[in-house]
């Protein structure tokens, strides 16, 4: 029995095959791809940034930020963000001179939303690595588009403030402390579906800015008087019983063998009277 070989494929066929592969290879990039925010017209150029959460600058949207920082700063904005917008931060990093760096370095941007949580970047060069001969570094970070609810139990976004944190992960330490530039912005897109699931948010995601201070829901509100309880409560209610945990309960037991032990051992050890 004699096999045949597979026909091999004409070149038109090889042509199309090849057209095909470059085609896909060529558009999961610019799938990938972010659009890159531009500045809103007339907007006012910030020039600083926080160090911290408590201390972020407040930014809008479409405001520019040019701030002068050093190797090795952390720095920080805050921005509002509501239901249906997608939100893109854009960074540049303008590093020391050549001359004066010592190896290559990874910066990184993150945006945090009014928890604290960690919001993940679906686009963009969020971590990249500049060699030492470079003079700038760009940085990337798409994030999802702001929910109206969510589940407790999930990581969505949803509406409140957000904070974005510009730093440097692995830097040469003989780098920290060189000048920098940094510039940023922030855009933001919007579909108009402010309740894309068909939920609502009770209050938004802002945490208080003022620590150490009580926040009262109503200020003119009187404080009850504990004097003007009525009666019946009980005649108990003079006594401040403390909430027992199992530490109390170890401690009172511990204290009654130890009351046993010692009896016994006397008991048992105390000298015996001879009866003449």
């Amino acid at each position: 029995m004699t096999m045949r070989k597979a026909p091999a494929p004409t070149s038109a066929r090889r042509a199309a095959v090849l057209l095909a592969t470059t085609g896909i290879a060529v558009a999961l990039p610019a799938a990938a791809g972010a659009a890159t925010p531009t500045p809103s017209p007339g907007a006012a150029t910030i020039s600083k940034a926080g160090t911290s959460f408590l201390t972020a600058a407040g930014i809008s949207p479409g405001q520019p930020v040019r701030v002068g920082a050093s190797v090795g700063d952390y720095l920080y904005w805050s921005f509002t963000a509501a239901a249906g917008d997608t939100h893109h931060v854009a960074a540049t990093v303008s590093l020391p001179a050549a001359a004066s760096r010592k190896g290559d370095s990874t910066w990184t941007v993150e945006v945090f939303d009014g928890l604290r949580r960690r919001q993940a970047c679906v686009a963009g060069a969020q971590t990249p690595v500049a060699s030492k001969s470079a003079a700038t570094v760009e940085l990337d970070c798409e994030l999802r588009q702001v929910r109206s609810w969510a589940e407790p139990w999930s990581g969505d976004p949803l509406p409140g403030t957000y904070y974005v944190r510009l730093s440097g992960i692995e830097l040469p330490e003989q780098e920290l402390g060189l000048p920098i530039e940094v510039s940023l912005l922030v855009g933001v897109e919007s579909d108009g579906d402010t309740r894309p699931e068909g939920g609502d948010l009770k209050e938004p995601l802002v945490p208080a800015v003022d620590p150490g201070k009580v926040l009262v829901d109503d200020p003119t509100a009187s404080t009850p008087d504990p004097a003007a309880a009525g009666d019946d409560e009980g005649w108990f209610d003079w006594v401040r019983w403390p909430s027992l945990s199992s530490r109390w309960y170890w401690t009172i037991g511990g204290g009654i063998l130890a009351a046993v032990a010692g009896v016994v051992g006397f008991a048992l050890t105390r000298p015996r009277q001879r009866v003449s």
